[in-house]
């Protein structure tokens, strides 16, 4: 049986020190794994190609550990279309339109599955190779989401890891005087033992009252022990000072049912959005820096759907928190309280986030204005949020200790690594792909290249020039 070659010729890498920075490489991929890295010839022809290789040509682009979704709603991108129009632009207006929209998911499957299909193909172009996926189980679309979630799943087998979340974005428990979970609960536990789920979920804010919040967390937490799954909550999606964070009360429960990282393995329990966390001192991070040592609770900022719903204007007109404190700065509070955090794009053109793309890189860029990131510290902590740091918060990375304060970040290759990368072909130097990424890219998954992505160009210079030589 030949043994399957790639070989990624002619790449900068993302090093830390400039000199090994601008250095050329090559990097032979063998079986899924790096095999070899080393600096590359500049005489091709003295280049030994394995036989049955693959040869990519890195046109000295940069390569990049691929991307990941930590946090993705397969069924919801692409439905603004589909909703009534927005007037208020607030998170109830964004609930009501999007559940009347959903409704109608049963009746088109079809488009459904396009528009699943599409948030897929256009991530993996992009340089996605993993995703943590929502779909939405409840009574107004049953196991519709979770179906089609799953047959997406399979589909993009080898091309895509895509950990399908059973997600119970609406209320488990249907009023303020029940005592226990109703319907949404029962669908959500009966969906569990459908083959493929990886997460449970839900939002426990939707509840009806504080002490149904700290029961749902429990029912949430309860299921991903029987089910053996990681557990996952849209969680502190607020900006209320006031408002005590509900993240005491996740890790409280943590404990209380002995999810340790000694005990629970690669299994993570993760909270979505967090943006009550942004409001933290020195005191309550060096605090919960203290517990995650122990307890394997994972953050991930959404800053495209953060920075459009949260800190509306008060009712004198006046916003009541600054723009760059709607969502975490990961870069800041890895550097000053040492909590890693991922970035996601949780939504595209839905009436939670309108704007923005699929591109994850696009996310680092956007946090280096946003938050006035000037140093390539604070950068590779912006590049690492949104391809390795996501990957370790779900649960699908390397979770090695000694990488992860490694100087180079774990942004550059080692033999044995997995062979997942991006290679951003118009991008130079790495500081290039955080702050103007490039179109170009060459997606590689397992060792072996699973998508393409090329711009057409054409200007009329161009054509002039083309007609004056042939003249």
């Amino acid at each position: 049986m030949s043994k399957e070659h790639t070989l990624i010729r002619r790449v900068h890498l993302a090093h830390a020190d400039a000199n090994l920075a601008k250095q050329l490489w090559d990097v032979q991929c063998l079986n899924g794994r790096v095999h070899n890295i080393a600096p590359a010839d500049t005489e091709t022809k003295h280049v030994e190609v394995p036989d049955h290789c693959s040869v990519v040509a890195g046109d000295e682009g940069v390569l990049l550990p691929s991307l990941c979704h930590a946090h993705i709603h397969l069924d919801k991108c692409f439905i603004l279309e589909q909703c009534d129009p927005l007037l208020t632009g607030s998170l109830p207006e964004a609930l009501r339109v999007t559940n009347k929209a959903k409704a109608g998911f049963p009746e088109r499957q079809p488009d459904l599955y396009a528009r699943a299909t599409r948030l897929i193909r256009e991530s993996v172009e992009a340089g996605v190779t993993v995703m943590r996926a929502y779909v939405e189980i409840d009574t107004a679309v049953h196991m519709v989401c979770l179906d089609i979630g799953l047959k997406l799943k399979s589909e993009w087998k080898g091309v895509c890891d895509i950990q399908i979340v059973a997600f119970a974005q609406e209320a488990l428990y249907p009023s303020l005087e029940a005592q226990s979970p109703g319907e949404n609960f029962n669908l959500l536990k009966s969906a569990l033992t459908k083959p493929g789920i990886g997460v449970v979920g839900s939002a426990p804010w939707v509840e009806p009252s504080r002490e149904h919040a700290h029961k749902n967390i429990a029912h949430i937490l309860a299921l991903a022990q029987a089910y053996n799954l990681h557990a996952d909550f849209h969680l502190d999606y607020n900006l209320d000072a006031n408002a005590e964070p509900m993240v005491w009360e996740a890790l409280r429960q943590m404990r209380l049912i002995g999810w340790t990282r000694a005990s629970a393995g690669k299994r993570r329990v993760t909270i979505g959005h967090a943006t009550r966390l942004g409001m933290f001192s020195s005191d309550e991070w060096a605090r919960l820096r203290k517990e995650l040592e122990e307890l394997p609770l994972e953050i991930v900022a959404l800053p495209q759907s953060d920075i459009y719903m949260m800190g509306r204007p008060s009712t004198d007109g006046t916003l009541t928190v600054p723009l760059a404190r709607r969502t975490l700065d990961a870069a800041r509070i890895w550097r000053d309280h040492g909590v890693r955090v991922a970035m996601s794009v949780n939504n595209v053109e839905n009436a939670f986030t309108p704007q923005g793309y699929l591109d994850p890189l696009t996310l680092a860029s956007l946090g280096v204005g946003l938050f006035q990131v000037g140093t390539e510290p604070e950068w590779r902590e912006l590049l690492r949020s949104v391809s390795t740091t996501s990957k370790e918060t779900i649960g699908m990375g390397g979770g090695d200790a000694d990488l992860t304060k490694s100087k180079d970040n774990g942004l550059v290759p080692r033999v044995g690594d997995p062979a997942d990368f991006v290679l951003v072909h118009e991008a130079k130097r790495w500081q290039s792909a955080v702050l103007s990424p490039g179109f170009d890219r060459t997606t590689v998954f397992s060792g072996r290249v699973v998508a393409r992505r090329r711009a057409s160009r054409w200007t009329a210079v161009d054509e002039a020039e083309t007609v004056a030589h042939r003249d």
